[in-house]
């Protein structure tokens, strides 16, 4: 599997601060929780992949 592999499963995701300052994403899907925490340099850095990501794709787009 990779990232142009198209799968057919509904997920649902959460973004926001923790009370012990870190920045979590929480990805649920099909019965299965995967709480990810990063400090908020790091997620700044994620901030930033996914701007250039999505202007990558815009650039691809139909």
């Amino acid at each position: 599997m990779g990232i142009n592999t198209e799968r057919d499963i509904e997920a649902n995701l959460q973004i926001g601060p923790t009370d012990q300052g870190m920045v979590r994403l929480f990805i649920e899907a099909q019965g299965i929780e995967i709480p990810m925490d990063f400090d908020p340099e790091e997620a700044e850095e994620i901030a930033e992949e996914l701007r250039a990501a999505a202007a990558a794709a815009r650039r691809k787009g139909p």
